[in-house]
């Protein structure tokens, strides 16, 4: 890497704060911090030439968790806790709309849906049982029954006869909603480096070094590390990544289909948009293999998607696949986010759990207040 002494001087020295990570969290960190930090030089360091995540690659729900999803949190966290996820969850939805706004969010509030297969009978009479159970659970809340059942109205095949409903749900654009965040985050005077990796940290007196694409040596006077699935590259945390996988039809002519919809526990989910269908997920059928950050997609989950949609979610449509992208997630045994101080100039924000549109808001701007201290 040859850089003049112009670049040098204008981009890569005098860094206050280095935000590595141009996702959801790291771009409101960068924000939060020149909010607190108005003559700071925020700068953020992103190895890809867009967000390299999955805040640009991800189906676009505005979801805290369905039924099936929060029954199964219990099994692993304490009443309390799931309160506490889907809280929230729930208010970095609502910080993320006044952040952004519906309008450039394109958010659409047509409720969402799960499905169960018809070998799921057990699973949805288990749902069903806990409805009402899950509803009292979250009413401080919402104020309201989040949960209920509905007929099955879209002509899904192989699936239960009804189905159960969250009227709270909604859907956004996360290619407007990311290019909104980048619009404040230049406005603010926030630089933005893309293609630039950081591959390694180290502490230096009272600063952070940090090399650039194994090449160059820069440092600041603080990091924040906000790349989710990636963080194992720059941390030793409980914090692994989760490749989740994704096709888009091309458009279909008289598409009825219209919201966003849960199948098989959450592990697989579609949407409407643009009158195509959106459809991702089968990371269940090879946990170890998805376990990986590399952006590729693969046969077996690929044609198990393909599968879905013939024989489930579009059975007496003829469709043809667009596009497919796989993004990366960052997922623990647990559900709450890590977001603590690692060590004098150095802290981090990830492992958001699939919940990186609900949360990524809020967790960004936690991570800037914790730098601030």
């Amino acid at each position: 890497m040859n850089f003049s002494y112009w670049e040098h001087t204008s981009w890569l020295q005098d860094i206050d704060f280095a935000v590595i990570g141009s996702g959801l969290v790291g771009l409101n960190c960068a924000l939060t911090l020149k909010k607190k930090h108005p003559t700071a030089n925020v700068t953020v360091f992103e190895k890809g030439m867009l967000p390299s995540g999955a805040s640009t690659k991800n189906a676009g729900f505005a979801c805290f968790g369905s039924l099936s999803e929060i029954l199964d949190d219990l099994s692993t966290h304490s009443e309390e806790e799931v309160i506490t996820l889907v809280k929230e969850r729930l208010e970095g939805l609502q910080l993320l709309r006044a952040n952004i706004g519906d309008e450039q969010l394109q958010f659409k509030k047509y409720g969402g849906y799960e499905l169960f297969t018809e070998g799921d009978s057990e699973i949805f009479d288990h749902c069903h049982s806990k409805l009402e159970y899950i509803n009292q659970l979250l009413y401080p809340i919402f104020k309201e029954d989040v949960f209920s059942i509905t007929e099955n109205l879209f002509q899904f095949k192989k699936i239960q006869p009804q189905l159960i409903f969250n009227k709270f749900e909604g859907q956004i654009d996360t290619g407007k909603m990311m290019h909104a965040l980048l619009q404040k985050v230049y406005k603010a005077g926030i630089t933005v480096l893309n293609c630039a990796e950081v591959t390694s940290l180290s502490k230096k007196n009272d600063s952070v070094s940090f090399q650039l694409n194994n090449l160059l040596e820069i440092s600041a006077k603080k990091v924040c590390i906000a790349t989710n699935g990636f963080a194992k590259q720059l941390l030793n945390e409980e914090v692994k990544p989760a490749r989740a996988q994704v096709l888009v039809t091309k458009p279909i002519e008289n598409l009825h289909i219209k919201g966003t919809f849960h199948l098989d526990k959450g592990y697989y989910y579609f949407r409407n948009i643009d009158n195509r269908i959106l459809f991702g997920g089968g990371r269940n059928l090879d946990f170890k293999g998805e376990e990986t950050t590399k952006m590729i997609t693969t046969e077996q989950i690929q044609k198990r998607l393909e599968e879905l949609l013939q024989t489930t979610i579009l059975p007496e449509t003829t469709f043809e696949i667009d596009k497919r992208w796989s993004g990366i997630m960052g997922v623990g045994s647990q559900k709450n986010p890590i977001v603590k101080q690692l060590s004098d100039n150095i802290f981090c924000g990830v492992r958001l759990g699939g919940m990186g549109v609900a949360i990524g808001s809020a967790i960004g701007n936690n991570l800037a207040k914790l730098a601030s201290e």
